[in-house]
């Protein structure tokens, strides 16, 4: 089979006996061998049930060895990836199923329900155990000349967005490959490297941070399906992990365990946070034991991973994503759609080959994002004198308060180093006098009194920056990936105020 594109098949040949994949919760393993053997078995059936280049094959599973198996065998044939949130509802689901229309979905039992009452009906792959494989009778497969390009389209991951309907972003074998090489040749990843992988694989933090630029390496990934602090803590010890990437809720959880002030890594080179802007107070969890820990940041529609900080000067670029990987640009473009100046806030924009190709059935909002080769990403950041680039929130979250530009990220970064509050968020409300007023919503055990915080805060914060109301909650909305629903806070919240000051 002629096929440029296929990686895998390279790195197989390379370390056919080292191990690939191995699941937590299980303890079995596959070496890249035999993972191959797997992919073939795939594609044969893929084959039979009439997959071929340019389909959309589908999964809707939790972490497990399935991922891959589809991945690669859809980068054999030409077919293109489509991992499905499984915790979507039914009627989110079925929008993505009529939008990619899947010509095959691998489904496990307990997601299985959730595709019979959808309105895009589907050929099902049950996928019950890892050996699922080996129920499917099959005549064999013949290894036909299939030409394939580096710019074909190679996986469709849905974007998990607050607001609208998801997007599909298109990512070619190009995208997915500069992207890994990318990480590998900034972050100087080698064979030797171990990931635990516990995000969810139908979003790029879990499929494309680290899983497959370490299977591109030759290194190992460490498969959970689900995440219990407690666990990961022992799983990265238990396998000598050396770099996993976590989002900032799941490090949250980690440092208030207990297990967490007892439990040394001794393999760990690296702790990576992603997703959404980290608190500062889970740096200094970190650097209180001696442990390396850095922020990254990056979008479905490019890479997703973008920068590099080494780690000598994340102390002092506290907060900082770091300068550009190897292989691609950043500029940051100011509301005049100048380049900004240093340290001066604008909409930041990402180019390089790991950038996306389009989203699905959507040209319009496709050319919207896609400028002269750049990718809009929506966020804003200021880069400092030295080139170190920081992220300020997004540009949709800015709030404009009595003709003032208001960073949310400043303020919850401030109240979240408060002993007392274990997570904030700061939205724009709509009020009368001052068009959005500043609001912060607290989550703290402790009986905190709005006084005290409007105390606290002036402290640090200039006065138009101070909330001026605090609302206490039980809990923080999150999204699938674990990142604030702010738009939900919003509308939950949101009443006629004629004043708040």
């Amino acid at each position: 089979m002629v096929n440029d594109v296929n990686w895998f098949e390279g790195r197989v040949k390379l370390t056919p006996k080292e191990t690939a994949i191995v699941d937590a919760k299980t303890n079995k393993s596959w070496t890249y061998e035999q993972l191959h053997e797997r992919v073939m078995k795939l594609t044969a059936i893929f084959h039979a049930k009439g997959v071929k280049k340019g389909d959309r094959v589908g999964l809707l599973s939790p972490n497990d060895i399935s991922y891959f198996d589809f991945f690669f065998a859809c980068m054999k044939i030409g077919a293109i990836f489509v991992p499905f949130n499984w915790r979507l509802a039914t009627s989110e689901l079925n929008y993505c199923l009529n939008d990619s229309a899947p010509i095959l979905v691998g489904a496990s039992p307990n997601f299985a329900a959730k595709l019979a009452v959808c309105d895009h009906q589907v050929n099902t792959l049950i996928i019950e155990h890892d050996d699922y494989l080996e129920k499917e009778i099959i005549s064999g497969f013949i290894d036909t000349e299939t030409k394939m390009e580096e710019i074909d389209p190679l996986a469709m991951i849905y974007t998990g967005g607050t607001t609208g309907r998801p997007k599909g972003v298109i990512l070619s074998h190009r995208s997915i490959l500069w992207n890994a090489l990318n990480t590998i040749t900034s972050w100087g990843l080698t064979k030797d490297d171990v990931t635990l992988t516990c995000l969810p694989m139908f979003h790029t933090g879990g499929l494309n941070v680290l899983s497959l630029p370490l299977l591109l390496v030759g290194g190992k990934v460490v498969l959970r399906s689900d995440f219990d602090p407690e666990q990961v803590m022992s799983d990265i010890n238990k396998h000598q992990c050396t770099v996993v990437m976590l989002v900032p809720t799941m490090y949250h959880m980690i440092i208030e365990s207990e297990t967490f002030r007892t439990t040394e890594f001794p393999s760990m080179k690296l702790f990576v946070s992603g997703g959404a802007p980290c608190p500062l107070r889970v740096y200094q969890a970190f650097l209180d034991k001696g442990i390396v820990f850095k922020e990254g940041y990056g979008l479905t529609e490019a890479g997703p991973n973008n920068f590099y900080i080494d780690l000598s000067d994340v102390m002092n670029k506290m907060g900082s994503v770091g300068k550009p990987m190897l292989f691609n640009e950043i500029k940051i473009v100011a509301e005049d759609s100048l380049h900004a100046g240093t340290d001066e806030v604008g909409e930041l924009y990402v180019r390089g080959n790991h950038a996306f190709m389009y989203y699905w059935n959507r040209p319009e909002e496709t050319e919207e994002t896609l400028v002269d080769g750049w990718v809009r990403t929506g966020d804003l950041a200021r880069q400092d004198a030295d080139g170190y680039v920081y992220i300020v929130g997004r540009k949709k979250d800015m709030i404009i308060t009595g003709g003032e530009n208001v960073y949310p990220l400043e303020i919850e970064h401030w109240l979240e180093s408060h002993p007392d509050i274990s997570e904030a968020a700061v939205v724009g409300m709509p009020d009368e006098k001052w068009g959005e007023a500043v609001t912060a919503f607290i989550v703290s055990e402790s009986k905190l009194t709005p006084e005290e915080l409007e105390a606290y805060c002036n402290e640090q914060l200039t006065r138009y920056k101070v909330p001026k109301q605090f609302i206490f909650i039980e809990e923080l909305p999150k999204t699938d990936v674990g990142k604030v629903n702010k738009n939900l806070l919003k509308e939950s919240y949101s009443k006629p105020n004629k004043s708040l000051l």
